[in-house]
């Protein structure tokens, strides 16, 4: 059996550790019925006389091992804002919180035997859970999603609902309910740290793959995710949907592209972070769909581009590597480090139709060598690209930590309007000598433009 691990606090920790609260904040309700005011009456005077320590989501998260189920016996109580409804079937037994309405820095989930909560738990109110007797862990042991439960499971790994007459007395709910303001990213900003969070997906519009399916595949018994994409950069995250909500057979709206908000976790194994909403009245996609002009992930192939090798006997190739794999790789080395001049230069892309266009990439770099370079040209017609077509070199972020091959680095957006209006090829351009021969692997390849 995993170790449970019991979390107990010395309550004369200090007040600046734990009680950043200021006394207004701790206004009494007067609209959620007698006995639930007055417990939380008393739970606040207990707060500011120091028999009870108030934390914050982020220190009750700190508590989690992986692996393991934490009980917590001290008198510790976090408060936070309900970001997500259960209204419409997408959460089952379950709800989610963030430290603050709006800016939030951190979100928590919090399980309960419980269903149709979303009257109780309304989005934006604002609660305080008493911890004691409760655990801190996962409901799927690995998932990465930090949850607050009432019991553990026989493996002693996961934790399991609150049960309905622990939550009368575990979590009160003040009469505040508090607008909450989506955290607005792009899709390549949205993290593990967004967890539990409430955010508005910028500038995003699901596949054109996706046109005419419907949120959940009427094939799969729980459960389906669906691909969303950015219009600005190669960032994605799985849009995932219960086969129990109401919206299940709702046509995805894939003629636009626009806002989705949601609340970012992750899918039941853990393997993918996804957002599920709460209701479609919170995807809005008013504006034209922005497909790529040209996108290559490398999945198999390098049908999209000319592999042009100047000198040297290695060239670029697939590698079963990637962000995620598989991605574009060369090296010069083989057997030690050799000299070479090797080009990948996209076919045609045409931006003849828009005015502004930008490059994304995503490059990660293993030992030492001359630098890759990033070079555009609106003329190039497939020969020789050291005689052939008018080259210009970009200004472009590449990786520069040499020990990893986990360091994968963000181009930023380099700005093509300069060559709009006609044609546009990209090449990457390695070079080695044989006193160095850095390897260079490249992915998400993304031109956009409008």
């Amino acid at each position: 059996m995993k170790l449970i691990k019991a979390i107990i606090l010395i309550t004369f920790l200090t007040a600046a550790n734990f009680s950043c609260v200021q006394d207004d904040d701790f206004s009494i309700p007067e609209s959620i019925g007698l006995e639930e005011n007055q417990d939380l009456t008393q739970l606040l005077n207990q707060i500011n006389n120091g028999a009870v320590d108030l934390m914050t989501i982020s220190q009750v998260k700190s508590f989690f091992v992986n692996g393991e189920v934490t009980l917590i016996e001290s008198n510790i109580v976090v408060k936070g804002y309900v970001v997500s409804s259960d209204m419409t079937g997408n959460f089952y037994k379950e709800f989610y919180m963030q430290d603050e309405p709006d800016n939030p820095t951190a979100g928590i989930k919090v399980v309960l035997n419980q269903v149709d909560s979303y009257n109780q738990f309304n989005i934006g109110r604002e609660i305080y859970i008493k911890l004691q007797n409760l655990y801190i862990g996962e409901t799927n042991s690995g998932d990465g999603v930090i949850t607050i439960g009432g019991s553990i499971n026989q493996y002693g790994d996961e934790v399991e609902e609150i049960t309905e007459n622990m939550a009368v007395s575990s979590i009160l709910r003040s009469s505040n309910t508090f607008d909450i303001i989506p955290l607005s990213l792009n899709l390549s900003e949205i993290n593990d740290s967004h967890i539990g969070i409430f955010v508005t997906a910028q500038n995003a519009q699901f596949s054109n793959f996706l046109s005419g399916l419907t949120y959940v595949d009427p094939y799969d018994d729980y459960d389906t995710q669906r691909d969303l994409e950015s219009c600005v950069d190669s960032g994605s995250i799985k849009v995932e949907t219960s086969a129990y909500a109401s919206f299940q057979d709702n046509l995805l709206p894939t003629e636009g592209s626009g806002t989705l908000s949601a609340v970012v976790t992750k899918s039941y194994d853990g393997d993918d972070r996804v957002m599920m909403l709460n209701s479609t009245d919170d995807v809005t996609f008013s504006s034209s769909r922005c497909d790529p002009l040209f996108y290559d992930n490398f999945s198999g192939s390098l049908n999209n581009w000319h592999v042009k090798s100047v000198q040297g006997e290695q060239g670029w190739e697939i590698t079963p590597y990637g962000n995620p794999a598989p991605s574009a790789k060369m090296s010069g080395f083989s057997g030690g480090s050799n000299v070479n001049e090797d080009w990948l230069i996209t076919t045609t892309i045409d931006l003849s139709s828009v005015t502004t266009a930008s490059l994304t990439f995503q490059s990660v770099v293993r030992y030492n060598g001359p630098s890759l370079t990033v070079h555009m040209s609106p003329d190039y017609n497939g020969g020789d690209p050291t005689s052939d077509g008018n080259w210009t070199e970009l200004s472009v972020t590449l990786d520069t930590d040499t020990d990893s091959w986990s360091s994968w680095t963000d181009s930023g957006n380099i700005d093509l309007s300069s060559v709009t209006g006609g044609n546009v090829y990209i090449a990457f351009k390695y070079v080695s000598t044989t006193s160095g021969s850095a390897t260079y692997e490249i992915d998400n390849v993304l031109v956009m433009g409008e």
